[in-house]
Formats: C-alpha cells, sequence, structure tokens
C-alpha cells in the first residue's frame, strides 16, 4: 500500500488531521487498534474550545454538534457557599466553549471520513513503525490483528495512537525528554438521568474536595467529585456519591442539585505529561501521544485539535512549494501552546482541589487566590481568555 501521510490512531487528533488533509486534497490512510464501534460508545466528556467548534464548522462535520451541543456563555467559580460568574463571552470579545462530548466529535468525524471514501482500517494489530529518519518511512500492521502483515509506504507518520501507543517509541531516548507530574487526587464521575441543575459548568471548591458540575445532555448529566488517588469505585455507593455532592456544592441561595438514577461511574486518574520533541525524523506525534493534561482545564481534545492544525499547514506547504520550514518547526510551533495549557490546567487544579498535605497558610492562600481571581477584572479576563483557548502562536526561531 501506498500514500502521502499514514495516521497511526483514529482519535480527536487522527481523524480531525485525516479531514484537514483531505480538505487540502492530501491523501493518508488511518489504522486503529479498536473497533469502529469500541471508539464510539467510549464515553468521554468534552468541552470545544471556541477554534475547536469554528474548525468543524469549517470543516463541514458539525452539523449534529450545532444541533445537540450546547454554548456556554460562562462558567461558574463555587467557593465558601457561594456562586461566582465568569462571563467568558463578555471577557474574550465574544468567544464561547461548547459542550458536545468527545465520542460524539469522533462520530462525526468517522461517519465524514467513510462519507469522503478516505481509508481508515479498524481493528489492527502488531503495528510496527520502520525506517522514519529516512524519506520513505514505512507501518506494518495486520488486519483484524491475526491477518497477514501487511506494509503501508508513506511520506509521512502522525502518530495520533495515545500515550500508550507505539509512535512515541519511535523517537530515540537520547532525542527525546519526557516531563510527567502526577497529582494526589482522582476524580469520581458519574453519568445520571436527570436533568441539568445549572445552565452552565460549576466548578466548585469546598473543604471536603473538589466538585465540577457538567452536562451531555438535557436529560443526561455528566458530574464529578474528588477523591483520593487511591481510592476505590467499590467505596462509593450510589447515595454516598450523592450526599457528598450535596455537601461539597451547597449554596445559601436556594440553588438544589438535581439527582437521578446513575447509570455510568467511573474513577479517572490526573497526571500531566510532556513529549519534547514532538517530531524525529518523518515522524510526528500529535494529542494524548505528546501531551497528557489534568481535565480541570478541559483542554486535552483542544490541544490535539491544535496540534494537527499546525502538522497540516506544515504538510500542505511542503507538498505545494517544497517547503520543509513548517514542519521543521512543528514541535516549536506546538510546544508553545501545549505548555501554555499544561500551566492553565495546573493552576485550575491546584487552584480548586483540597490538599491534603497543605499547612493552614497554604489553605489561606488558596484561598485568597481564588477570591482574588474571582473579583479582579484582570483575573477574570486572565481565567476566560485561557479557557475559550489561546490562539496558536505562529512564530519561528
Amino acid at each position: 500500500m501506498r500514500t502521502q501521510v499514514a495516521i497511526i490512531g483514529a482519535g480527536p487528533a487522527g481523524l480531525m488531521l485525516a479531514q484537514l488533509l483531505h480538505s487540502k486534497g492530501i491523501e493518508s490512510v488511518i489504522l486503529e487498534s479498536r473497533t469502529r464501534a469500541e471508539i464510539e460508545e467510549t464515553i468521554r466528556a468534552g468541552v470545544l474550545e471556541q477554534g475547536t467548534a469554528d474548525l468543524m464548522r469549517e470543516l463541514g462535520v458539525a452539523d449534529r454538534m450545532n444541533r445537540l451541543g450546547q454554548v456556554h456563555d460562562g462558567i461558574e467559580f463555587r467557593f465558601h457557599r457561594k456562586g461566582h460568574r465568569i462571563n467568558l463571552k463578555e471577557l474574550t470579545g465574544g468567544k464561547r466553549v461548547t459542550i458536545y462530548a468527545q465520542h460524539e466529535v469522533l462520530k462525526d468525524l468517522i461517519s465524514a471520513r467513510i462519507a469522503t471514501g478516505g481509508e481508515i482500517l479498524f481493528d489492527v494489530g502488531d503495528v510496527r513503525l520502520l525506517d522514519v529518519d529516512t524519506e520513505l518511512p514505512r507501518v506494518q500492521f495486520r488486519r483484524h490483528k491475526d491477518g497477514e502483515l501487511e506494509e503501508l509506504v508513506c511520506d509521512f507518520i502522525a502518530g495520533c495512537d495515545g500515550f500508550h501507543g507505539p509512535s512515541r517509541q519511535h523517537i530515540p531516548q537520547r532525542v527525546r525528554t519526557e516531563y510527567s507530574e502526577v497529582f494526589p487526587m482522582s476524580w469520581l464521575g458519574i453519568l445520571a438521568e436527570a436533568p441539568p441543575s445549572s445552565p452552565e459548568l460549576i466548578y466548585a471548591h469546598h473543604d471536603r474536595g473538589f466538585a465540577l458540575v457538567s452536562t451531555r445532555s438535557p436529560e443526561i448529566q455528566r458530574i464529578y467529585l474528588q477523591v483520593d488517588a487511591h481510592d476505590d469505585l467499590a467505596n462509593w455507593s450510589d447515595d454516598r456519591i450523592w450526599s457528598e455532592l450535596h455537601r461539597r456544592l451547597e449554596t445559601d441561595d436556594g440553588w438544589t442539585l438535581i439527582e437521578g438514577p446513575i447509570i455510568q461511574k467511573s474513577i479517572v486518574g490526573m497526571r500531566s505529561f510532556v513529549c519534547d520533541p514532538m517530531q524525529y525524523g518523518r515522524l510526528f506525534l500529535a494529542g494524548d501521544a505528546a501531551h497528557i493534561v489534568p481535565p480541570t482545564g478541559a483542554k486535552g481534545l483542544n490541544l490535539a485539535v491544535s496540534d494537527v492544525v499546525v502538522l497540516a499547514k506544515g504538510i500542505e506547504t511542503y507538498y505545494k512549494q517544497g517547503n520543509a520550514e513548517w514542519l521543521q518547526a512543528y514541535s516549536e510551533i506546538c510546544l508553545r501552546r501545549v505548555w501554555k495549557a499544561e500551566r492553565f490546567s495546573n493552576y485550575m487544579t491546584s487552584l480548586l482541589h483540597r490538599h491534603a498535605n497543605h499547612s493552614p497558610f497554604q489553605r489561606r492562600i488558596q484561598l485568597a487566590e481564588l477570591d482574588y481571581v474571582t473579583s479582579s477584572p484582570v483575573g477574570l479576563a486572565s481565567i476566560a481568555e485561557n479557557y475559550v483557548g489561546l490562539p496558536i502562536d505562529w512564530r519561528r526561531s
């Protein structure tokens, strides 16, 4: 087989890259280890930055998002039993966020890929990247994980295969530096059959720990609460979850959390990770293969999208102008935005979560910071600017 770009992974990065390349007349083949059903049935929350939502519209894959997505003009920080609204739209000159689950984005992109005749191979196994530091890299794989070994020859490989995929390991250890941080807390997330308790997301800080009220649809709500990093889901009955959420979210203005049957619950760990560089030879990493952020800043999917916007521009410039400068600057451009997103996500995590090892002094500093950012125009503007999404900084050294 022969193509221009081999894409490893059909997550947000891989599928969005394929759609971007298609819009520019560039061929690609996607190789994915999961089945289509596994991808589309893995429920993941999603907060789309203004730029991500705009790109979906530009690429013609936004019909369902426009119908089903919920556009939010603001978010709420809640502490000391009082809510503090951050007006994103007003503070950023009209930018907003769209609540639209990640797996719904993937459904849209898969459908678009198939509709345009683009090749996507599901359920592949034994993926091997070869000659990535040459002008003719190759990918070997088996269809349906038990078939004969096949080979895909290409000009470029996009490693969009997540943290545990094979792509990153093909950047030699002598070349790459990996930065990581593991947080001492996790999120217990639930899906509940209930109408929305709030028209916008609530980020609640409480002495007992953090809580987040989000939404999936008018009938299904997504809610999280902070638990210990080593906690066990078996310790959390439905009654205990609701009791704890009520305590952490209670206010003095009569606001009420609406309960409903819990149809799914899980515990997700929190960590940060960055690989530098994000490229080696003809191999380019994107999305979770290159970086992980804690979910507090709502940046994971959006970083994946910004990565492939940069990569698609570099590949287009290479084919249409014979110029590889943008490709050579890929890591430099992406990592500027990645580290700013890591900063914001870590800031939000430190600001909103209860830290068991905090001294009384550190605790008071945390509360003073919450008071500052919710009462200062500068503090509010900084939260809003980062939350709706910073622009890509296209500077090259």
